[in-house]
């Protein structure tokens, strides 16, 4: 536990995590999460955090303003890495709190934890440039593998990083899912990571490429049949940080404020009181820095956006 303890004071500085470590930190999780199933049953009261992509200060902030790891329990909806300048930190930072507090974070898989995905949107290339090899990047992917798909609040919220899914219509059915794989191209487990909620009468092709859009009455439909209240779900920037849909059967959280360090967005956390009680909290962009604590300034480039 004092090596985990060394390990969380690095990265909270943004240091460099020597790659025996991170191997090591990686097959801890691996096993950890290997006994956990698809969808995991969460205790209230719990705080429900959306995409964080690799912006390292603001997880920070999130943890500061919501009340810290020690006090709290979270649900993280996906989207650790990629785009941000900080994906390895962030994800080890909340890879190290699961193994130190494994009752107190749940790590759900979003569309960027995957091999595909992170070669083209940063994590990849991060990971080249911090230790000239790509050993960390393959460490990592194959902890993605093992990250469940979904959690279950207090029996009636249903946590996932996407949506819906023509292929699956029950809770059960998505537990039945082979989870431990790169994320295929269709099916059930790709279109729980890549669907976004719209205003549509049916399932719908998403302009992702991947997933569907569905509407209202894929939303009710899923509460009826699986007796739940709520999807919390995240994958879509939310300019205010949280957004309610369907009369409140869904809510989309994004936690990554400033996103891309250029969207002028602020982020959100939601709490999940034990009666069921929502409460959001807000929070602002902080300047990220660099190790030695000089402000970053990001560069124009942007990557492919496929959704901006």
């Amino acid at each position: 536990m004092m090596h985990i303890d060394r390990t969380i004071g690095l990265l909270k500085q943004g240091k460099h995590v020597k790659e025996e470590a991170v191997y090591s930190l990686c097959l801890k999780l691996q096993e950890l999460l290997m006994a956990e199933a698809n969808v995991t049953h969460v205790d209230t009261p719990v705080t429900i955090c959306g995409d964080i992509h690799g912006q390292l200060h603001d997880l920070l902030t999130l943890f500061e303003k919501s009340g810290g790891v020690e006090k709290t329990r979270y649900v993280f909806l996906g989207d650790f890495v990629d785009r941000g300048f900080y994906s390895l930190e962030s994800f080890l930072l909340l890879l190290c709190y699961k193994l130190k507090y494994p009752d107190r974070i749940t790590l759900i898989r979003g569309n960027h934890e995957t091999r595909q995905i992170t070669k083209v949107y940063g994590f990849y290339d991060e990971i080249m440039r911090k230790y000239g090899n790509s050993n960390v990047w393959r460490y990592c992917c194959e902890a993605f593998d093992y990250i469940s798909l979904g959690a279950v609040i207090g029996n009636s919220i249903f946590c996932v990083h996407g949506g819906l899914s023509p292929d699956v219509a029950t809770i059960d059915g998505i537990r039945a899912i082979d989870r431990k794989q790169e994320v295929p191209h269709e099916g059930a487990m790709c279109d729980l990571l890549w669907s976004d909620p719209d205003d549509v009468d049916k399932w719908s092709m998403s302009p992702r490429g991947a997933g569907y859009l569905f509407g209202q009455n894929e939303v009710n439909q899923f509460l009826h049949t699986n007796g739940v209240d709520l999807i919390a779900r995240a994958h879509q920037l939310v300019m205010e940080g949280y957004k309610e849909m369907f009369d409140g059967g869904l809510v989309t959280v994004w936690s990554a404020p400033n996103y891309c360090y250029r969207c002028g967005n602020v982020a959100a956390v939601l709490r999940i009181e034990d009666d069921l009680q929502r409460n959001y909290t807000i929070f602002e962009a902080v300047q990220p820095q660099d190790g030695g604590g000089n402000a970053i300034i990001p560069t124009k480039k942007s990557q492919m956006d496929y959704f901006l």
